[in-house]
């Protein structure tokens, strides 16, 4: 439980990777692991809690005695409503109450080591690129496909991508994350393309269209916009968009 030592994470990178672990706990108790999870679940017992531990493995045990906790609380006497429902559905909602708790565990260590805006919004977007337990639980999401590309001129890296795209099943967004220390100001960077237009028609981001972004300029299009698709888009290095190609050409 959470009596067992953990490193603390700091950054948002170390929160992230606590959050990744222990949602794999977690899904290994609610999918390869779960008749033992069953069994352990016995509405005979006391309030029961499940856990998800920073290295990836799951346990079934009793809330911790102190108020308020060094963390906050899986969902409490999950074993109770085993045998009154049908499994599927307890396992749903085991897997529903596991994810409210897994952004309450990361956002915890977000206050108590004081995220500043941009950070607890990058935090977001990571965990966000993870599909949810309850998602992964009942089958509701598939395997995305790989169709980002990424444009790097020689000073980028693969993480500054400015390409975003969606699967069937998920939206995945690679969003530009220039490698350089947040403003000290706080001032919040409106980088979010869902706030986008395209460069080319006008019209607002959607979710469900392939986009790309001018290494130049730095403004968003459509794909079928600027004839560029996903797989022409992977041998770009740096994309310029038509009128900054023009502009370069009548230098």
């Amino acid at each position: 439980m959470e009596g067992v030592p953990h490193p603390i994470p700091r950054t948002v990178e170390e929160v992230f990777n606590d959050f990744r672990g222990r949602r794999s706990g977690l899904i290994k108790a609610l999918t390869t692991d779960v008749d033992k999870f069953y069994q352990q679940c016995d509405p005979e017992k006391e309030n029961l809690c499940l856990y998800g531990l920073p290295n990836e493995t799951w346990e079934v045990n009793l809330p911790v005695e102190e108020v308020p906790p060094e963390l906050p609380e899986p969902a409490l006497g999950i074993n109770f409503a085993r045998d009154g429902m049908q499994e599927k559905d307890w396992l749903s909602l085991v897997a529903v109450h596991s994810d409210s708790w897994l952004l309450a565990v990361a956002f915890y260590f977000g206050a108590r080591f004081s995220f500043g805006k941009n950070e607890r919004k990058r935090l977001f977007r990571m965990i966000n690129e993870l599909p949810t337990i309850f998602e992964v639980v009942t089958g509701n999401v598939k395997q995305p496909t790989d169709q980002h590309a990424n444009h790097n001129s020689s000073g980028k890296s693969k993480s500054s991508a400015k390409v975003s795209c969606q699967s069937e099943s998920e939206s995945k967004v690679v969003k530009m994350s220039a490698s350089k220390d947040e403003d000290e100001s706080g001032e919040d960077e409106e980088d979010d393309e869902q706030g986008a237009t395209c460069g080319a028609c006008g019209d607002s981001y959607g979710t469900d269209e392939f986009w790309i972004c001018c290494d130049i300029c730095e403004r968003w299009f459509h794909g079928k916009c600027v004839k560029i698709t996903p797989a022409k888009a992977e041998h770009i290095k740096q994309y310029k968009c038509p009128s900054c190609s023009s502009k370069r050409a009548r230098v």
